[in-house]
């Protein structure tokens, strides 16, 4: 396989070897204090093998940890003894730099002496071992230790702002470049630097991605791509899916993850039940091969945060690695009402019993205490900080328990084996008030208690096999997911008195005022229910990527799908009688997926794709059924795109269009009965980019055009209109410029964004529209010591006030800000 199509050339071929380098018996020479460069071996990147500078961004920290670190930046080899750099500490090496200039500065001050022994190849020695060489040659053989030599891996961290590879596309280690389809990558540079602290800010800077859709609301992690919802069933983790089930969901916690994907466009062929927008995969974080460390603690108004993250080997031989991640925090995040109090807790165990195996657990302890979204009526013109419920009636509080494994077996002829699994128990404690449709909130309002469960395991395993036939590389994946998800939940409805005849100045009564069903709630006969639900699902698929030359791949697709989900809700009556409804639904369906990549050059590819999707409709547990049975909805999509990632800079920019479809929508065709004859589509335009132009400028930007339709629906009196909530147009830049320190003062880091989002309709008649708006954000960090930051971050800098979100159930009568001004300041100690 060629090297761009992820072949694993680096730990595994190097421990199996065991080349031992030799030390040069002199130094090749000096120029202005750095090792003359020498070209690196043929693996590397273009611009390490030619000696070009390239951008490096390497903290200070144990040295061992810093050449480790190297070594995935550029796949050098780098031999050296364990007692040589034992307690002693890296410089921190940022800017453009050739990769010999770079080793030399992560050395400088050390009393190491950098050899450059072979193309791509060094040795790190004390002055007296190359002045008393060792060998009859007059050099010294040392011990080789070798990291992979692809420059990152698809499930770890993403080696500064820009993503190379991913697995999201393809489950596969493959370079973004090669991938058909449009991926970006949020890693956890991108994540500190924007003060990062829920997955709507971590996709706030992502094309095709709408963020923010319901206001200032934590109850979920609420978005979009490419105009369809993907918050109910776009969620993975890990590769896996994280579906919410009516009121079961939790939300992720960024700080515990290594990097954030989006794979846009229809993915069933890999993942089965989706909507044809995209999904969201994020990978956990997981024990390292060095030693690091972290510790932070974050403040703001209202808001209070510690957490750290660190790990290391368990045993001289590195056989075993571990990794412990954990979050504390007590905030209220924007109005005083809105709590968003959090205990994370994430360990972590990597066994490698041999180069060709590798096994991971992790286990996660997740605590939300959360708030709902409060509203105002449209066009009273109240402000956001004005709590329109009830303070002793509002939470949204989950404990979610995840514990789970990642399996990679390779058989080294080619044939690889990975197992993932995960079982997860989550407990919902839910309770808010909200508008009735036929009262004003003067006079009465809803609400609604809900306690729930859930249990849920998911299961993946593969087979990867990897052959070359002359011209031809390639690479089949063969694989079966299963996933069982059981939950239950018991909701309580009733009313409340109004909040006085002055809404800017309500009136709260307490817990006491709250009445059980009765006649004025919005259904007399209902007092309770228990909704109970299961859904299982197998998947069977198959992926072929099959390269001609380094220049044409060709990727085939098909999945077969089994998707059995079931509903029973049980209500109980003012009358003592209880009324259940139920309904079981099976779906079948076979999806399929074709792209084809050019590589024009090593750097620039353009490809176009044709993929599928399918989503099972949910069984209804109301009185209001189909006339027939439901069909699985279907996606369709075209796709064509050009990825270019430059030499000699840190940078990746690509460009989409595609024409979505969805078909088999369900409407409702009268009060108590639904067909599906709707269909939506969606044609758009996506430019997005990650650079760091200079070694002090780093760019991210993105534009979406969308241009959504309700083809057909109901009645046929909205066809033609733009579907609800859905810009036409959205854009997004942010720019971070670093101001390089001195003896007196350290790096000083200022960085500024901008968030556009267009205005779009709140109905699909079209009638209520929202105004556009754009919203800045701000960052400033400064480096104390090698080893301590200090951060400030600001989102919305200049408080803007806009409505994000107006409900259109029956009529438009609630109105949702969306989130205000937030300033957080970091610091933070690393080792």
């Amino acid at each position: 396989m060629a090297s761009s199509r992820g072949q694993k050339t680096g730990k595994r071929i190097g421990k199996k070897n065991l080349a031992r380098l030799l030390l040069a018996s002199s130094v090749l020479g000096y120029a202005g204090g750095m090792v003359a460069a020498v070209p690196a071996a043929a693996q590397q990147s273009p611009a390490a093998s030619s000696g070009q500078s390239v951008r490096f961004d390497i903290p200070a920290q144990p040295l061992s940890s810093a050449v480790n670190a190297f070594i995935r930046a550029t796949g050098w080899q780098i031999s050296y003894s364990s007692a040589l750099v034992s307690g002693k500490t890296s410089r921190a090496v940022s800017g453009t730099l050739t990769s010999a200039q770079a080793l030399q500065r992560l050395v400088a001050g050390t009393g190491i002496v950098v050899v450059v022994s072979a193309p791509g190849s060094a040795a790190l020695a004390s002055p007296a071992a190359t002045d008393a060489g060792g060998a009859s040659d007059g050099s010294t053989s040392l011990e080789t230790i070798t990291v992979d030599g692809q420059s990152e891996s698809a499930w770890g961290p993403v080696n500064g702002l820009v993503a190379e590879r991913s697995a999201t596309g393809t489950k596969t280690d493959t370079a973004i470049i090669d991938t058909p389809a449009s991926i970006s990558v949020v890693g956890e540079t991108e994540v500190e630097r924007r003060g990062v602290k829920n997955l709507d800010q971590a996709l706030a800077y992502t094309s095709g991605v709408t963020t923010n859709d319901y206001g200032a609301d934590n109850r979920y992690d609420f978005f979009t791509i490419r105009g369809f919802d993907e918050t109910g069933k776009g969620v993975y983790r890990d590769g896996l899916q994280m579906r919410t089930n009516n009121f079961m969901g939790s939300r992720m916690e960024p700080y515990g993850m290594q990097r954030i994907e989006v794979l846009k466009g229809s993915t069933s062929t890999l993942y089965g039940l989706n909507a044809p927008g995209g999904l969201v995969n994020m990978v956990t974080k997981r024990p390292q091969d060095h030693k690091f460390g972290e510790v932070y603690t974050t403040f703001g108004e209202d808001h209070a945060e510690t957490g750290t993250d660190f790990g290391g080997p368990l045993d001289e031989n590195g056989n075993w690695s571990y990794r412990i991640t954990a979050k504390w925090q007590d905030a209220d995040e924007g109005p005083d009402w809105a709590r968003d109090d959090r205990l994370y807790i994430a360990p972590a165990v990597t066994w490698n019993p041999t180069d060709a195996t590798t096994l991971t657990f992790l286990f996660d302890y997740n605590k939300r205490n959360g708030s709902n979204r409060y509203g105002i009526p449209v066009g009273s013109g109240i402000d956001s900080e004005t709590f329109l419920g009830e303070p002793e009636f509002e939470k949204n509080d989950t404990v979610e328990k995840n514990i789970g494994y990642v399996f990679e077996h390779d058989f080294e002829n080619g044939l690889i084996f990975r197992s993932n699994a995960r079982y997860t128990h989550l407990d919902l404690s839910h309770e808010s008030v909200y508008f009735g449709a036929s009262a004003p909130p003067q006079t009465r309002l809803m609400t609604m208690a809900v306690d729930g469960e859930l249990d849920r395991f998911v299961i993946d395993n593969n087979i990867q096999y990897d052959a070359s036939f002359g011209r031809f590389d390639s690479r089949t994946l063969l694989g079966m997911d299963y996933s069982w998800t059981d939950g239950s939940e018991y909701r309580e409805d009733g009313v409340l008195p109004g909040l006085g005849p002055d809404l800017a100045h309500p009136v709260y009564c307490g817990r006491a005022c709250i009445s059980v069903g009765g006649l004025f709630t919005q259904n007399p006969f209902v007092l309770n229910s228990v909704t109970t639900g299961t859904e299982r699902t197998v998947g069977t698929y198959v992926q072929e990527e099959l390269t001609l030359d380094d220049r044409w791949i060709l990727t085939l697709g098909a999945r077969y799908d089994n998707a059995q989900s079931d509903a029973l809700s049980v209500n109980n009556t003012v009358f003592g009688i209880p009324v259940s409804f139920g309904d079981t639904i099976e779906n079948h369906a076979l999806t399929k997926r074709a792209g084809l990549t050019f590589k024009a050059t090593e750097n620039l590819s353009l490809y176009g794709s044709y993929s599928e999707s399918f989503v099972p409709v949910a069984p209804i547990v109301g009185s209001s059924g189909f006339i027939k049975p439901p069909k699985p909805m279907e996606g369709t999509l075209y796709e064509a795109g050009v990825k270019y990632r430059p030499d000699g800079m840190d940078a990746l920019f690509t460009a989409a269009v595609f024409d979505l479809t969805q078909s088999n929508v369900p409407y409702a065709v009268s009060p108590t009965a639904r067909d599906q004859i709707g269909e939506i589509a969606v044609r758009g335009v996506e430019l997005e980019g990650k650079a760091a132009l200079t070694d002090r400028l780093n760019l991210t930007l993105a534009y979406t055009f969308l241009d959504s339709e309700i083809v057909r629906e109901g009645s046929g009196a909205n066809n033609g209109n733009r579907t609800q909530f859905i810009p036409e147009h959205m854009g997004a830049l942010w720019l971070d410029y670093t101001i390089p320190g001195n003896e007196t003062f350290g790096d000083v880091t200022l960085g500024v964004g901008a968030r556009f989002v267009g205005s779009r309709f709140a109905d699909n008649a079209n009638t209520v529209k929202l105004n556009s708006y754009t919203v800045f954000d701000a960052a400033l960090n400064y480096r104390i010591t090698e080893s301590a930051t200090l951060a400030v971050n600001v989102t919305n800098l200049f408080d803007r006030e806009y409505i994000s979100h107006v409900e259109t159930w029956s009529n438009p009568d609630t109105a949702f800000y969306g989130d205000r001004r937030a300033v957080k300041a970091t610091l933070k100690y690393t080792w």
